[in-house]
């Protein structure tokens, strides 16, 4: 009898609702070569923590707000929350805080994020408003590598989405929602599989 085929472990960091974790976690079934381990975040409020754990998911929090401004303590709580689950992968999924190269360095090649930009357009934050302003004729997102260069990472997958006309910042975010839970999924799969090509959609 051939033994199973060991699957990543992933644990997800997240900051709010976790429409991107819930996403990962719906993703990684049958013949997923990864499977969720751990949903962390930075907010003990945080919407996405219910979802986990009603999808079976161990999910925990480290509030960053008792840290003030020294980020070091800060990650150091939040790796003591990982350590236990000996995660093989990190993915960011609307998670909030910048993490500093250190903890990035810990993590080197095996942590990724989406970004709701067609990196490496408009890193950082406003990401739609700015594609607007600019007069793009194309949005979307990216899921890239973690370096310590905020979202500056090699791009490991993209989803792209037509601009039109009377856009608003929300019409549009609400239109590349939906490819994001697409793409990330898409790209785990394939990184899990320890295969780097890009994945882009649609």
């Amino acid at each position: 009898m051939t033994p199973p085929t060991p699957r990543a472990r992933v644990a997800i960091l997240i900051s709010g609702g976790g429409s991107n974790m819930a996403a990962l976690v719906a993703a990684m079934q049958g013949d997923f070569p990864a499977r969720p381990v751990l949903v962390l975040a930075n907010d003990p409020a945080a919407g996405g923590l219910a979802k986990a754990r009603a999808a079976g998911v161990p999910a925990a929090a480290v509030d960053h707000r008792p840290f003030g401004r020294d980020r070091a303590a800060f990650e150091a709580a939040l790796r003591a929350a990982l350590e236990p689950a000996a995660p093989d992968i990190l993915c960011l999924a609307g998670f909030m805080r910048v993490l500093t190269g250190g903890f990035v360095a810990r993590f080197a090649g095996r942590m990724l994020n989406i970004h709701p930009s067609l990196l490496p357009k408009y890193p950082g934050l406003d990401t739609h408003a700015r594609a607007l302003a600019a007069g793009d004729a194309e949005a979307g997102c990216s899921v890239h590598e973690v370096t310590a260069e905020l979202d500056s990472g090699p791009v490991l997958g993209q989803a792209r989405v037509p601009i039109l006309p009377g856009d608003t910042p929300e019409t549009l975010a609400a239109r590349v929602l939906p490819w994001e839970h697409r793409l990330y999924p898409a790209v785990l799969r394939r990184f899990s599989a320890g295969d780097r090509r890009p994945v882009l959609l649609p």
